[in-house]
């Protein structure tokens, strides 16, 4: 390429199908992809709530064969996770992975599919496109609207050698189909709804200020950022309004379209260490520091952050560029609060001996490439801090 030229690629499933009774349609979707054995990942909630038997259920129905289930996957799914769940997939002689519940699932999942076709350890594939073959068929049914794991190319795995959770990029993770749908998700607690839902909109404000957004990714944040604004209180209030869930399900989804291509920033980077060092729910680590990490980002992007602001629903006439965009920070800080996010860091055990070891290993993590200002490493333990 000449000086200066930059490509920019665009990633999603083949094939999304959102709304309420989406669900009914994997039946369908199973034989389009040839599934004769499929594996489904998942957790033991979901088994004991009922969900694993209705969507297995409606596969035997329409597409006339049984599902091999493992619902051994646990909270920041980590590589032993992976193996285990390897094991039962080839021991079974399963041929498709069915993906079922939030981020861990899709993330164990893709861990699983991944090792299944190019073989080694899942710790071979940390860094971007490290795989060279094709994961098996590969459906992804979602319970949250969060994580956008789903339909991202995006798997994070924690190493259990050194507490280090691992972001596993790579285009051929992504899955063939998603399925969204508003029902699955009816049953969400209120926290879960208010972690997941704070983490869509990290998803979305990381993207829009991302160094390589793009008017596709922008159009996609901006969307998310609004839809997050105006439903994650209503979904949080009364988990059966199904406008809510459904908005907040397309949320998540754009927010998504977003980050995958537009890649994150230091606030997943930080996250991840909470979330490998002390097994932290991912979701309310990034609400946490969202708004303190932006307050460093913020001189970077003053004129995005008055954007971010506008789509939250701030007004901002009058006011001079910064003080509109310190709004959107007031903003993130509010929402956060009226959904019951833990005030500081400090409340969930962090302890401020661990800041350093954690801040130099997100200087590691791929997500901080994107982000708008370079911190150092004393930056990182500063935001920390704040954080506490």
């Amino acid at each position: 390429m000449a000086a200066g030229e930059q490509v920019y690629g665009f990633f999603i499933p083949t094939v999304t199908l959102m709304g309420i009774g989406a669900y009914k349609q994997i039946g369908n979707q199973v034989k389009v992809l040839g599934g004769k054995k499929p594996f489904i990942c998942t957790d033991k909630g979901l088994t004991k709530f009922g969900v694993v038997a209705q969507i297995t259920d409606v596969i035997k129905k329409d597409a006339g064969i049984d599902c091999v289930v493992f619902d051994e996957t646990v909270p920041n799914p980590t590589d032993k996770n992976v193996h285990d769940g390897l094991k039962v997939f080839k021991d079974n002689n399963c041929d498709m992975i069915i993906s079922l519940g939030g981020g861990s699932s899709h993330d164990c999942g893709k861990g699983i599919g991944i090792v299944a076709t190019n073989g080694g350890n899942i710790r071979d594939f940390e860094g971007v496109d490290r795989s060279s073959k094709a994961m098996p068929p590969f459906i992804a049914v979602n319970t949250t609207a969060g994580t956008a794991s789903e339909m991202t190319r995006f798997c994070i795995i924690t190493n259990t050698s050194n507490h280090v959770k691992m972001a596993i990029v790579d285009w051929r993770v992504t899955p063939n189909i998603a399925i969204n749908d508003p029902l699955l998700m009816v049953g969400m607690p209120p926290s879960l709804t208010a972690a997941t839902g704070m983490d869509a909109l990290t998803h979305a404000v990381e993207a829009y200020v991302s160094t390589i957004a793009t008017p596709v990714t922008d159009a996609c944040a901006l969307m998310a950022i609004q839809l997050i604004s105006k439903n994650l209180r209503a979904a949080v209030a009364n988990g059966t309004d199904m406008t809510a869930r459904d908005n907040m399900a397309y949320a998540e989804y754009l927010a998504g379209m977003a980050f995958n291509n537009a890649s994150l920033g230091h606030v997943h980077a930080m996250a991840h260490q909470l979330g490998g060092f002390y097994d932290l729910p991912h979701g309310v680590c990034n609400a946490i520091l969202l708004p303190h990490v932006e307050r460093f980002n913020l001189i970077a992007k003053v004129d995005r952050f008055v954007d971010i602001a506008v789509a939250m629903g701030e007004n901002v006439e009058g006011l001079s560029k910064r003080a509109a965009a310190d709004k959107a920070l007031e903003s993130i800080k509010a929402l956060s609060a009226d959904v019951g996010i833990p005030s500081g860091l400090k409340v969930l055990g962090v302890k401020e001996k661990d800041l350093p070891i954690m801040a130099e290993n997100a200087q590691k993590d791929a997500c901080g490439l994107t982000n708008p200002r370079c911190p150092t490493l004393e930056n990182v333990i500063e935001i920390y801090k704040w954080a506490l």
